[in-house]
């Protein structure tokens, strides 16, 4: 994999690792489904920071200005880009992040569909209002103004989907970008990246950074930066928040983690239902933000459904994500240290005093990778002080806790730090209308899992998830402020006579 180096002032600068053997920084990564094979070694360029700010500021003073029919236009050439480069981004999805072939592909899909939502759903949001007679011969507007140089900051385990809902609704909005990825996804974002290069915005609209979070510290200082869009961990969105919390003219924008309840009612189609939590707790190796993590099982049928949940988890087939033979439902965990903190959680629950049901552990396959085996526990009660049932764990884990009545079950819901996705599974319209209540979550789903949002609706999370500016078709609000304005007709002339006449 060839690592072309950061892009600004509209063309790629190779990072040829400008400083000494001895002082010169790399990321390199291994790919986690084979670990003999080292997919590509990224030199960290420090002094690029300045380049690609000041290049995104003079972006931004060109295509604030671009007619939306322009941006329209090159977006339909990104577009048509991404369908050229879908299987190869496919590819690289699957070797840097270790994602199934068949999901990958899922992924790429989905970036150039995202290019119609924005348009068709997410500009709507920012066309200008007007209000005539708002008042005596006047007329009021909205005007919707871009903020300013945009940076994002991918995650790893949807390095091109989500950053590029992000990318899209800033520059439809008027707003240049600098592209961060995560430093264990360099080359997917690189080839997502090259469509927009290809596109052919204006020199400085989109730019692009590789690097470690040392790089993302550096841009977050710079006064020119106006939005901030993250997608990752807690602690990270703490500390981004730590660094720009002084600085009123950042809009930050944060999607953070979640510990994600299902609530299992006693009236649900078990089937169903047994399918849904499978996909939630176990897709993408349970590396999502919206997996499933809690269960919340009603008693009456709590035995018959853990009893077949535990029998489907041992089908799934945990392998090597190119191998489109035996299709993998799991490939491996994203690298070492994730391997390491999900084992870790195991050996926790047993200290917890939590049920073991099916054993998180290492698995060896015909090259060595960090492929761990799905873990199922089951708790006697909900304990506000276990740290197992209280941390996101990022890997393919459920645990069950047994309920009797909804309002318990809604507690149990409401008891992590986090109110991302929960979902609610149950024939009952008015215990689906009183968990879309009273459940502390961005997403409430219906007999359906915690994981697949829509893109045309909102997606962000309260507590520790997010902080109310949710992703999705709602990022656009955030690529924007509101401009009011009014307007005396031409026509008319206020009595000047009136006016003097009230002076002395």
């Amino acid at each position: 994999m060839e690592l072309k180096g950061n892009y600004y002032n509209g063309e790629f600068h190779p990072n040829l690792g400008k400083g000494s053997s001895s002082t010169q920084l790399f990321v390199e990564r291994e790919c986690p489904s084979d670990l003999s094979l080292t997919l590509w070694r990224c030199p960290i360029e420090y002094q690029d920071v300045d380049h690609v700010v000041e290049s995104a500021i003079n972006g931004f003073n060109v295509w604030r200005k671009t007619p939306l029919e322009e941006r329209i236009a090159i977006f339909g050439r990104y577009k048509a880009a991404l369908l050229e480069k879908k299987e190869e981004i496919s590819r690289a999805i699957a070797l840097e992040v270790g994602k199934p072939l068949w999901e990958a592909r899922t992924e790429a899909q989905s970036l150039i569909g995202k290019v119609d939502v924005t348009i068709n759903d997410s500009l709507p949001r920012i066309n200008k209002k007007h209000f005539p007679e708002i008042m005596p011969h006047t007329h009021g507007h909205i005007f919707f103004k871009p903020i300013g140089p945009s940076l994002i900051i991918g995650p790893f385990n949807f390095p091109c989907h989500l950053a590029n809902g992000q990318i899209l609704s800033a520059l439809i909005a008027g707003n240049s970008i600098i592209f961060k990825p995560s430093e264990k996804t360099c080359y997917s974002a690189q080839l997502m990246f090259e469509c927009l290069a290809q596109a052919g915005f204006p020199t400085g609209v989109v730019n692009l950074i590789q690097g470690d979070g040392e790089v993302a510290r550096r841009i977050l200082k710079e006064k020119a930066i106006k939005g901030v869009f993250f997608t990752g961990s807690k602690e990270v969105g703490l500390r981004i928040l730590e660094q720009t919390h002084k600085d009123l003219g950042k809009l930050v924008c944060l999607e953070l983690g979640g510990k994600n309840p299902s609530i299992i009612h006693k009236d649900t189609d078990i089937d169903h239902a047994l399918a849904e939590i499978i996909k939630g707790s176990f897709l993408t190796t349970g590396q999502r933000c919206t997996s499933t993590a809690i269960t919340v099982i009603h008693n009456d049928i709590k035995d018959e459904f853990i009893d077949k949940f535990h029998a489907l988890a041992k089908r799934i087939i945990v392998d090597d994500p190119m191998n489109e033979e035996v299709l993998p439902f799991m490939g491996p965990l994203i690298d070492q240290r994730s391997l390491d903190q999900y084992l870790l959680f195991q050996g926790m629950a047993k200290r917890e005093g939590i049920e073991e049901i099916m054993r998180g552990k290492q698995l060896e396959r015909s090259k060595k990778g960090y492929y761990v085996s799905p873990s199922i526990h089951l708790a006697k009660a909900w304990d506000n002080k276990s740290h197992f049932l209280q941390s996101e764990i990022f890997g393919p884990n459920n645990t069950f806790v047994p309920y009797t009545d909804i309002e318990e079950a809604i507690t149990i819901a409401n008891s992590t730090e986090y109110g991302l996705a929960a979902s609610i599974f149950t024939k009952d319209n008015a215990i689906f209308e009183k968990c879309v209540m009273d459940i502390d979550a961005g997403l409430v789903n219906r007999n359906r899992s915690t994981v697949g949002a829509s893109a045309k609706l909102p997606f962000g999370g309260v507590k520790n998830s997010g902080n109310y500016h949710p992703a999705a078709v709602t990022t656009i609000d955030a690529c924007v402020y509101q401009l009011s304005s009014l307007e005396i007709e031409n026509d008319f002339v206020e009595d000047f006579n009136t006016i003097t006449g009230l002076m002395k």
